[in-house]
């Protein structure tokens, strides 16, 4: 047996294995990063609160490569938003914690045992966790910036012109931001069960 070949295929099968682990993560990121300006108003929301669908490549990501290449994509895309961003860093830090709150349960279940059940319970359980994870960070960090922009007493009236007996913040961010966050994970989560099979091939590549 030759041991310096086998040495040599090895290493050359984890640099390969390598540079397709970062060109995937850089690609997702990418994806990710423009996937933040397709945001959109729904309805019975307020105007300042959009839906996008940016952690869909970092749940992806955490699939096919892992959980920490789904948190990855989750830092890279925010750390891109950083340079036009209007809320000094702050939107950006809850929306890379929200991220990794709902990627990283998705990713670790998933690696445990690769099943479409264990991806599913992954991904929800991220979904919801993303969802209750969004009610102390929008309290505590997002909208406290907010207010130097828009008074609280205006925040509070944007969700009371939809549901007049909201009495403060942390009701409307449990009756309204949390839900929502949820069915944001959840579009995620149906896109990624719709598409994953067709471009795993492609992202894992040599690691299928």
């Amino acid at each position: 047996m030759d041991t310096n070949s086998t040495i040599t295929g090895r290493t050359t099968t984890n640099s390969i294995s390598s540079v397709r682990y970062m060109s995937v993560t850089a690609m997702l990121s990418a994806v990710a990063f423009i996937l933040m300006f397709l945001d959109f108003s729904v309805p019975f929301m307020p105007a300042f609160i959009k839906m996008d669908l940016s952690e869909l490549p970092a749940l992806i990501g955490a699939f096919s490569m892992g959980p920490v290449c789904g948190i990855l994509i989750c830092l890279i895309k925010n750390v891109l938003h950083l340079f036009i961003t209007t809320t000094g860093g702050v939107g950006e830090l809850s929306n890379f914690l929200l991220g990794v709150a709902f990627v990283l349960p998705a990713g670790l279940i998933y690696r445990h045992k690769k099943s479409r059940r264990s991806a599913l319970i992954g991904s929800l359980l991220g979904a919801v966790i993303m969802g209750v994870f969004s009610v102390v960070s929008n309290y505590f960090l997002v909208y406290p910036v907010y207010y130097n922009f828009m008074p609280e007493e205006a925040v509070l009236g944007a969700y009371q012109v939809i549901v007049p007996s909201m009495k403060n913040i942390l009701q409307c961010l449990v009756c309204f931001n949390m839900p929502f966050t949820i069915v944001k994970g959840l579009f995620s989560v149906v896109i990624t069960f719709l598409v994953y099979k067709h471009i795993s091939p492609i992202l894992k590549g040599a690691n299928r």
